[in-house]
């Protein structure tokens, strides 16, 4: 059969992403014009409604943090977050409900700076707004009274102070300061205080030199009736997060809460919790990378959290991933996003045990039995740990005879997870790559979510150490698969992906034919220099300070061992990219050809640390997959 597929079929189905049903209409994010932009239709489908004008693009739901719009119905209008082409200086801007043209909430306020927005509530037309300035490293904290359009001070920190729940009146609040990853304080603020006031954890600036405290991991905090208690995840009972529980009598007691009455199996964690009605909650999973949501009870004496309902995980929301859940009030209704590793985003809507497709967004002139759905690949890596990993071959209908070349995609984060989600980068990506005859080998090597808080907290200050050892004992292991030609081998990854790819290419060259790092850092000192300088605290914990790490920096940056580059290298870059500044790709660039090293280089001038608008996803797909055919076949 003929196999020259094109990347715009692939991505001719679009994204629905996002979705909040407000009686009979669902409003959503997509990129039905090429770019991501806001859009309504009515429940059971009919023609989207553009809500936004077109030049303006959205970012990426999965990269912003907070949400992307909240509908307010009884404001008649849309709160929209919208940054500059990728620059993530996200704005609160409304629109009338119908749409129209996006008006800053505040000015000039934030002109400038990150907002993100959290916790709306359509019934009190309020939000919560987490500011970072950009220019300083303190994070400011308001509770928004949008009808009001006032703003209430929560206090800041150089940590966070996330807002983590408030009670029903909004009369107190639960603020988290989080250092790295589990490793939470939790505050309570009332109404009128004039600071918060320590009610869990023990404050950095309070711990002895060198001192270790269990790590707690508290977040999706809610009050119980009468504000007696809060509800919450927490690793302090599971490695893999379970339920807790305090009295706010008595704080410092936490007890661990029963879950009764799940059904899955496999390898995973609890994401989060969610508060819906009266004593209704809802509990999400991620079980080896899919999706898994119950509704139950609690009982406050008991310390018992019932399930009640399989929302997600079996039947037609099966095997995939869930981008985003929105529960609607007042219809006791569901509204969701949905995909796996070979079927695009749909629109759902959950009422009852019925669920209803809102959308039928298909791949075009592929069948789905050309796509590869991957199989199990986890291996034993150099210390005895179990690394999660997918094998997406080419499918045997495609013709293309084994051995066949093989693609290690390597995800960014480090603390995230590749999962079999067609709504994220890498999911189109590799299926072009399986499409035209590549082997595609997914690990989620040690410092990846989803398999609990030990793993993922060991690439804290290891960046590039037992982490890339794990890539290594991966390619060993793939040796004996027969299916598989390890002599041509090309490695990639986006962001830390990009930095383990740089370091992979390095650190042993010998066995790569080929790699693409797209923004991937270079020199962990100018990285470090260049990002936000909020981000900085973060950094210095969980990598290292470039004063007083010198040694360590030079010795887990890519820069160092690239004299050592044996074999072609295509850099990716987005010029307003805030993450990985594009002053860090082109110094990679510039000192690797002054080398004379054999290098690519592609900037897209209106993208930041992602890849969105169409034109310039064609181009990528279609240039990483022509690079890699150019030098492994």
């Amino acid at each position: 059969m003929s196999n020259a597929f094109r990347i715009e079929s692939l991505l001719s189905a679009r994204l629905f992403l996002s979705p909040q049903i407000v009686g009979d209409r669902i409003y959503f994010i997509s990129d039905l014009s090429g770019r991501l932009s806001l859009y309504a239709m009515n429940k059971g489908g009919s023609v989207p409604e553009p809500l936004l004008p077109p030049d303006i693009a959205l970012q990426n739901p999965t990269l912003m943090g907070g949400v992307p719009f909240y509908v307010f119905p009884k404001l008649n209008k849309i709160l929209v977050m919208i940054d500059r082409d990728g620059d993530e200086n996200y704005q609160p801007c409304f629109i009338p409900i119908d749409g129209g043209i996006p008006e800053p909430v505040f000015g000039d306020q934030f002109k400038g700076q990150q907002v993100h927005a959290h916790h709306c509530d359509w019934e009190k037309n309020t939000a919560f707004f987490q500011v970072d300035p950009r220019t300083s490293p303190v994070h400011q904290t308001y509770r928004v009274d949008l009808q009001k359009l006032k703003l209430e001070d929560l206090g800041t920190s150089l940590y966070g102070n996330w807002v983590a729940g408030a009670n029903r009146e909004h009369s107190k609040f639960i603020l988290i300061d989080g250092y790295t990853a589990g490793d939470h304080v939790v505050y309570i603020r009332e109404r009128g205080d004039r600071e918060r006031t320590l009610l869990y954890g023990k404050p950095i600036e309070a711990r002895d030199k060198g001192e270790e405290v269990p790590l707690n991991s508290i977040s999706s905090c809610h009050f119980t009736p009468r504000d007696k208690g809060l509800l919450f995840v927490t690793s302090l009972f599971e490695d893999t997060y379970g339920l807790g529980y305090m009295k706010l009598s008595k704080p410092e007691d936490v007890q661990p809460v029963t879950i009764k009455g799940t059904i899955h199996k496999g390898m995973g964690e609890l994401e989060y919790l969610e508060h819906l009605r009266e004593n209704r909650y809802l509990l999400s999973y991620n079980i080896d990378g899919c999706s898994w949501v119950y509704e139950g009870t609690f009982d406050e004496k008991k310390l018992v959290f019932k399930i009640t309902k399989n929302i997600m995980g079996k039947g037609t929301l099966s095997n995939g991933v869930v981008q985003s859940l929105y529960y609607d009030k007042k219809r006791n209704r569901y509204i969701a996003s949905f995909s796996t590793a070979n079927s695009p985003t749909q629109l759902y809507l959950i009422e009852g045990r019925t669920i209803k497709p809102q959308t039928n967004e298909r791949i075009l002139g592929i069948p789905k039995e050309l796509l590869s759905a991957g199989e199990d690949a986890s291996y034993i890596s150099h210390d005895g740990l179990r690394i999660s990993a997918r094998l997406y071959l080419p499918t045997k209908k495609l013709g293309y005879a084994a051995p066949y070349p093989v693609i290690f995609y390597i995800h960014g984060g480090p603390q995230s997870q590749e999962r079999p989600n067609f709504a994220w980068f890498s999911m189109p990506l590799i299926q072009y790559f399986t499409l035209n005859g590549f082997a595609v080998f997914v690990p989620n090597v040690r410092g990846s979510s989803g398999y609990g808080l030990k793993y993922m907290k060991q690439v804290d200050r290891d960046w590039g150490g037992k982490d890339r050892l794990d890539h290594v004992a991966g390619f060993e292991f793939l040796k004996k698969d027969k299916r598989l030609d390890m002599t041509r081998v090309g490695v990639m990854g986006r962001s830390y992906g990009g930095y383990m790819t740089l370091m992979l290419v390095g650190r042993h060259p010998e066995l790569w034919k080929a790699g693409c790092d797209m923004f991937g850092p270079y020199n962990l000192f100018t990285f470090i220099e260049r990002i936000p300088e909020t981000w900085k605290t973060y950094f210095y914990l969980a990598v290292g300070h470039p004063d007083k790490d010198r040694e360590f920096f030079i010795e887990r940056s890519p820069k160092t061992y690239l004299h050592q580059l044996a074999c072609p290298l295509l850099v990716i870059q987005g010029r307003n990219d805030p993450r990985v500044r594009e002053a860090e790709s082109t110094d990679l660039v510039n000192e690797l050809r002054a080398q004379g090293k054999q290098i690519d280089y592609i900037v897209f001038e209106n993208e930041g640390h992602d890849v969105l608008k169409y034109e310039n996803k064609v181009k990528c797909y279609t240039e990483i997959v022509k690079f890699f055919k150019k030098h492994l076949m």
